[in-house]
C-alpha cells in the first residue's frame, strides 16, 4: 500500500527568532515502521523539498533508535530532501495518511486549504488519517460531509496545554491546540506529560507526544490491515 507524509515548510517559532520544524522522532519512527512493513512512502510538504528540522529534536537528549537508524540510512536523508509540493499531491493515490508534528504544522500545515481537502478526501473514501503530536492542529478547520467540523464527537488527542508549559511555549504558539479541540467539541483525552498516548476513532488516529509516534504509525499499520481485509471482503 502507499502511504503518504506530510511535514511542515514553516521554520520560525513565532516571533521569537528561534528556530522550528518538524519532530526528528516523529517523522523517523512512523516512516521506518511502515517502511519495515511493506509499503511505499510518499513525503509532501508545502514548499517542497528538505523540510526544517526542528533543531531541539536533533539535541542528545531526544535521540531514538528510529532517528538514530535515520542519521544512518542515506537513502532516508535523500527522501525527506526532496519531498513533493504538497499542491501537486493527489490523494486518490494513496491509502493513508500519516502527519508527524513539530511546532511548525502550528503557522503553515494547520492553515493549509490544501491539508484540509487531502484530509477530507481520504477520510470520506473510507482511508486512515494519523496525526502527532502538534500535527492534529491542522484538523481545526477539516470538515465532515455535514458541513461540521470533522472532531467533533469524535476522540482525539494532542500535544496538551501541560506540555506546552513544560516546554514554556504557550504564549508563543498561535492557539494551543488542547484548546482547539476542545473548543471544536472534539472528546479530547491525554495522558501523563510527555508519555505515550494514542486515540483511534475510527479512521481518525491521533497522537499525543513524540514519544506516541511509533504507537501511532502501528495504529495506521492495524487500519490497513483492516481496511485490506474489508476491500478482500467486498471483491
Amino acid at each position: 500500500m502507499k502511504i503518504l507524509m506530510v511535514l511542515t515548510s514553516h521554520d520560525q517559532l513565532g516571533n521569537t527568532g528561534e528556530k522550528t520544524g518538524f519532530w526528528l522522532e516523529e517523522f523517523a519512527a512512523p516512516y521506518f515502521v511502515l517502511k519495515d512493513a511493506g509499503h511505499e512512502i510518499a513525503l509532501a510538504s508545502p514548499k517542497g523539498g528538505q523540510p526544517p528540522l526542528d533543531p531541539k529534536s536533533d539535541s542528545p537528549e531526544f535521540q531514538t533508535e528510529a532517528t538514530k537508524r535515520f542519521k544512518s540510512d542515506p537513502e532516508a536523508q535523500a527522501h525527506l530532501a526532496a519531498t513533493e509540493k504538497l499542491e501537486a499531491v493527489d490523494p486518490a493515490e494513496f491509502d493513508a495518511v500519516f502527519y508527524p508534528g513539530g511546532h511548525g504544522p502550528l503557522w503553515d500545515l494547520a492553515e493549509s486549504a490544501k491539508s484540509r481537502s487531502i484530509i477530507e478526501q481520504t477520510i470520506r473514501s473510507g482511508k486512515p488519517v494519523a496525526l502527532v503530536c502538534h500535527a492534529p492542529a491542522v484538523l481545526k478547520d477539516v470538515m465532515s460531509e455535514d458541513g461540521s467540523p470533522l472532531v467533533r464527537g469524535r476522540n482525539v488527542t494532542g500535544f496538551t496545554n501541560s506540555e506546552e508549559a513544560a516546554v514554556g511555549l504557550t504564549t508563543v504558539v498561535p492557539f494551543l491546540l488542547e484548546d482547539k479541540l476542545k473548543e471544536l467539541s472534539g472528546n479530547f483525552s491525554l495522558a501523563g506529560n510527555f508519555e505515550p498516548y494514542i486515540v483511534r476513532d475510527g479512521l481518525l488516529i491521533t497522537g499525543q507526544n513524540p514519544a506516541s509516534s511509533e504507537p501511532a504509525a502501528e495504529a495506521l499499520l492495524k487500519a490497513l490491515a483492516e481496511r485490506r481485509e474489508s476491500v478482500g471482503e467486498i471483491a
